[in-house]
């Protein structure tokens, strides 16, 4: 039996690559599942460099197989923002709500054609002998101008995917069409790939 951490006690993040890397013999714990408490800082300027930081964090406390990820939303009429900051975009404290807000306000007066964007997620898997999986998923789509739907979390509710011709958003479907386009489904399936060939 291959036993792994998952770097997250975020139980959408959990139930996604539980079901995405369902491989024979392999059981998924996450941190608070093993009663291990990590919390580093994530202070790279990437994706994969903050996913790399909770993947080493959690192998070293654990002495186990690790996966981490680290995901967001990049929005070209702000530069590249929230990138790395999205989850805390609002604030350290601030929730979902007040991260879309915070957004909304921020694209206020951006035209149609210009809220233009992606969600991203890098996944870093450390094996148990240290060796290191790194991979990339993306989704592009669009920035609405209220949130719709009620399903999925952080900024899904103001993201209408390409691959839906702009008439959804990510809010707005059940979890398994999400998983099928989404930024982190598609990380998920490149590292099940690059892991079965290894």
């Amino acid at each position: 039996m291959k036993s792994v951490v998952i770097a997250s006690n975020n139980s959408h993040k959990v139930a996604e690559i539980k079901a995405a890397l369902a491989f024979d013999g392999w059981e998924f714990h996450t941190l608070g599942d093993l009663g291990v408490s990590s919390d580093p800082v994530e202070d790279a300027e990437t994706f994969e460099g903050n996913a790399r930081i909770k993947a080493q964090a959690a192998h070293a406390a654990t002495g186990l197989a690790a996966l981490a990820d680290d995901s967001g939303i990049v929005v070209d009429a702000l530069g590249g923002a929230p990138g790395v900051l999205s989850a805390r975009y609002a604030g350290v404290q601030g929730s979902d709500a007040d991260n879309n807000t915070k957004l909304l306000n921020e694209l206020e007066g951006v035209p149609d054609n210009l809220r233009t964007g992606r969600f991203v997620c890098a996944l870093v898997f450390i094996d148990q002998d240290g060796t290191e999986t790194s991979v990339q998923g993306v989704i592009e789509g669009t920035i609405g101008h209220a949130p719709q739907g009620k399903g999925g979390f952080g900024y899904d509710p103001l993201f209408f995917p390409s691959a839906y011709q702009g008439e959804k958003t990510l809010a707005e479907v059940d979890q398994d069409q999400k998983n099928a386009i989404s930024h982190r489904g598609n990380a998920l399936r490149a590292l099940r790939d690059a892991l079965a060939r290894a």
